[in-house]
């Protein structure tokens, strides 16, 4: 089984998680940008956060030999805090960057009009640069969110084929199915969807436009249930290329109309900017 996940926030998982998932069959993933539980206090420290997404995390995941893209953008939850809005003066540099394939996560947390007019800039700024749009629907009301947001995505004129709206369920998904928007869909191990409900989705939609992830971060998740969930496909009665359609093919579709999809081998260096995820002596 090989594996792309989609959408895993690496900076808060430990390098056992990269061994883990390498044992795994996690080949690839997008990390992207997101809030780090504590509050941000200026744009500067976005800089310093978004350098390490295109610099340190890449290097970190070659040690296991994983091809590590990201996402750049303001989340919506910082959007509402005005010492972070700078920031957006300074995403077009980071979004001209090679490793960078799409503009995210973007969208709402709480539906406030300051993350309706981010959300809407952020679109704009993937239609300007050619790339995919990784949007995040609340994790309250996400009905009524999930509607605002496929309104902003039809009024931003990007392509529905470049839009994935994240952390859908059984409620939400057959609105973005019919939007002609990729379905994305996190698995965790006691909220968002779980492998046999995700199971039950594929089922009753098939395996086109469906992106499934992790969402791995610093709360309570877990980096391998894009492992569980292929699993859990094939106990169900789906064939290995389903599986490979889902965990693999679909991300790659997907992310690759950024035209910066680098899935070649990794040749891992030995530090990055002098630094090494060794520690100790070595003989």
């Amino acid at each position: 089984m090989r594996i792309f996940d989609p959408h895993i926030h690496m900076t808060s998982r430990t390098t056992d998680d990269y061994a883990a998932m390498a044992a795994h069959g996690v080949q690839a993933v997008v990390e992207p940008a997101f809030w780090l539980g504590q509050p941000r206090t200026s744009a500067a420290a976005f800089v310093d956060y978004f350098d390490g997404l295109i610099g340190w995390e890449p290097f970190r995941a070659s040690q296991y030999g994983i091809k590590h893209h990201c996402t750049i953008a303001l989340n919506p939850k910082e959007a509402n805090d005005p010492r972070c809005r700078e920031i957006l003066e300074v995403l077009p540099r980071y979004l001209a960057k090679d490793g960078v394939v799409a503009v995210g996560e973007v969208g709402y947390d709480s539906m406030t009009p300051a993350e309706d007019e981010v959300f809407a800039q952020q679109l704009e700024l993937a239609v300007r640069f050619g790339l995919p749009a990784l949007v995040h629907t609340p994790h309250r009301d996400k009905a009524a969110g999930t509607t605002r947001t496929l309104d902003v995505v039809r009024e931003s004129g990007i392509a529905p084929s470049y839009v994935v709206v994240d952390h859908l369920n059984e409620v939400t998904v057959e609105e973005v199915a019919n939007s002609g928007c990729w379905m994305g869909f996190s698995i965790y191990p006691d909220t968002k969807m779980d492998p046999d409900r995700m199971v039950a989705i594929l089922q009753r939609f098939g395996t086109e436009r469906i992106l499934v992830n992790s969402a791995a971060d610093w709360g309570r998740s877990d980096p391998l249930r894009t492992y569980a969930t292929g699993q859990a496909m094939l106990a169900a009665g789906f064939t290995d290329d389903d599986v490979d359609k889902v965990l693999w093919q679909n991300p790659v579709e997907f992310y690759g109309q950024s035209g910066r999809l680098d899935l070649s081998s990794v040749e891992p260096a030995e530090t990055y900017a002098g630094n090494s995820i060794l520690r100790g002596a070595r003989a």
